[in-house]
């Protein structure tokens, strides 16, 4: 029986993928053999305009020699579909002038498109067109992609919310209010002509809000004029205020959707493409997952997990991993175990793999990543190493190393990916020092042994709260009597205890350190009935921890109580942002 064709998963051919294209418009982005966007364009229809490229008898094709030359280095394309003509204008200027790929001689110089510039430090802010948006405090509207229109927009809102452009040149009155025209402008515009400062920016507010698209009202007021104008026979009239109207909807619905989303959306698809024929993948590398270790002078180890979908962080499914196997500084033993407990925990779940696995480091830590996938006798995913002195891809079979362009979209993507994973790794291993710092001050609170500790921590959860806590509250804490518990309070808001020692040999800290080695040695000869009320508390609180979404508290308790509960996994899952 033949196979099923669905099963296959050679690429498509070229006139396949066009085949497939829809009669929608979009922008198209030709690539050569090594997956480098030498091209890009805009289409009214992606079908019919990339189908042009690929058709012999095309004009074009013979009359221009550049053109021939690029079709001649086509091997793929990708297309973004949009919702517009007018978007795809906006989005082949950003994508031309991100890439600046040889084949394109227009968007280079920055001088496309019009912006809308109010800058709130005037004391009257007017309205400007300008082309450079600049690291200022002013506000920018925009990208327009017809300026005409927006001309015209400008214009029309001048009329509608009484503000000024910047041919505008307004005179201060002897009474500290302005004077907005002294010309035949004045009776034109319909506002009062002398405004104060607060009055004329409640005109620039309400004008701001209507570039933002946040006031639709001026619009459904002009097409009841110009049905109403339409219903007298005032045609002229009528066609007017459509004018009026087309401008302006023209100018609000350029791109507003668009973007927003733009920024981390138009490259994904071109990078993911790029990074699947750099690497020589069967498939596109959708899932991705990459490790970072990170120590300080090694300590505090710890070990990040992020996780792209698509091209963009999913940060439900990042994870941070504190180094159990062994204490002290060694990246490829620390690589070797995160790696093992995460992907024994996917194959254990039965979850699927990533498409591909980035390790941050060289050939030393995949050797140590692959060797995690033989122990738990698991079949690697695509993996590869992303050494960062010189942004080397190492493979983890026995292709040699890789060094693509720098500006090379796939590349990019994976120094994102690296990136992302570096910072999740850093952030935890300050967010867990600096919490271990704060802790540290118990350390100076005499007769207070590990297990009281770890009880203190599994009942409050960290130093803060404790430091917020009344002596009842701490009272409640299995093996804190009355005087023990005013005792501690003093200490953590006066930094000692006022009058009587804490107890010791025989009396309190005797009692935390005899609990201390029954726990170790099975001894409970010590005030046993104590000691094993100290440990069922925080083994509750353990157990309890572990019922709801982890988070650094409670792998730091389970890290505190290794001897009466180990935690098998002490992954973190971010809260969704």
């Amino acid at each position: 029986m033949p196979a099923d064709p669905s099963d296959n998963h050679e690429p498509l051919t070229l006139k396949e993928k066009v085949r497939r294209l829809p009669e929608k418009p979009g922008v198209y982005m030709m690539k050569d053999r090594l997956g480098r966007i030498i091209y890009v364009g805009k289409a009214k229809s992606l079908k019919k305009r990339v189908s042009s490229y690929f058709q012999p008898s095309r004009p074009l094709t013979t009359l221009h020699p550049k053109i021939r030359a690029l079709i001649d280095l086509i091997t793929d394309f990708d297309t973004i579909e949009v919702k517009s003509e007018p978007e795809a204008l906006l989005l082949e200027g950003r994508l031309i002038k991100q890439w600046k790929p040889r084949y394109n001689t227009d968007f280079t110089d920055d001088k496309r498109f019009l912006l809308v510039r109010v800058d709130p430090h005037e004391e009257l802010p007017k309205f400007r067109l300008t082309r450079f948006k600049k690291d200022d405090s002013s506000r920018y509207f925009g990208p327009f992609a017809h300026s005409g229109l927006l001309r015209k927009t400008l214009a029309q809102m001048r009329r509608q919310y009484g503000i000024l452009l910047g041919d505008a040149t307004p005179q201060r009155l002897p009474d500290g209010r302005w004077q907005m025209y002294d010309d035949v402008r004045q009776e034109l515009y319909g506002f009062p002509n002398e405004v104060t400062n607060d009055q004329y920016r409640h005109r620039v507010d309400d004008a701001c809000q209507f570039l933002e698209g946040k006031s639709r009202e001026w619009l459904e007021t002009l097409r009841g004029e110009m049905s109403g104008a339409a219903e007298r026979q005032d045609f002229e009239k009528a066609a007017e205020l459509r004018d009026v109207v087309f401008a302006l909807e023209k100018t609000l619905a350029r791109t507003r959707r668009f973007e927003r989303e733009q920024n981390v959306s138009i490259i994904d698809e071109t990078a993911l493409s790029a990074l699947q024929a750099a690497l020589g993948m069967k498939e596109l590398p959708e899932k991705m997952e990459c490790f970072d270790i990170s120590h300080i002078s090694g300590t505090f180890v710890v070990a990040s997990m992020v996780h792209f979908a698509r091209g963009r962080p999913d940060k439900n499914n990042y994870r941070r991993f504190q180094i159990k196997s062994f204490i002290g500084n060694d990246d490829f033993r620390a690589m070797e175990e995160v790696v093992g407990r995460r992907y024994r925990r996917l194959h254990e779940e039965q979850k699927p793999m990533p498409n591909l696995v980035v390790i941050d480091g060289g050939r030393g830590q995949i050797g140590a990543a692959l060797k995690a996938f033989v122990a738990a006798d698991i079949t690697p995913p695509f993996m590869i190493g992303l050494a960062k002195k010189h942004e080397t891809i190492i493979f983890a079979d026995d292709r040699a190393p890789l060094n693509l362009p720098l500006n090379h979209p796939g590349l990019q993507l994976l120094q994102r990916l690296r990136d992302e994973a570096h910072r999740f790794a850093n952030s935890y291993n300050a967010k867990l020092r600096s919490k271990k710092i704060r802790e540290s001050v118990l350390d100076d609170f005499v007769g207070l042994g590990a297990v009281r500790r770890a009880a203190l921590m599994a009942h409050f959860g960290d130093i803060d709260k404790l430091r917020d806590a009344s002596v009842d509250e701490i009272r409640d804490v299995a093996g804190f009597g009355p005087k023990l518990a005013v005792e501690l309070h003093q200490f953590l808001h006066r930094g000692k205890v006022e009058g009587e020692q804490t107890l010791t040999g025989d009396g309190a800290a005797g009692m935390d350190h005899a609990a201390q080695g029954a726990v170790e040695n099975g001894n409970f000869e010590t005030e046993p009935g104590e000691v094993i009320e100290i440990i069922e508390s925080a083994i509750e609180a353990s157990e309890v921890a572990k019922t709801v979404p982890p988070n650094e508290e409670a792998i730091e308790l389970d890290d505190a109580l290794q001897m009466v509960a180990e935690d098998e996994e002490d992954e973190e899952t971010p809260p969704a942002v």
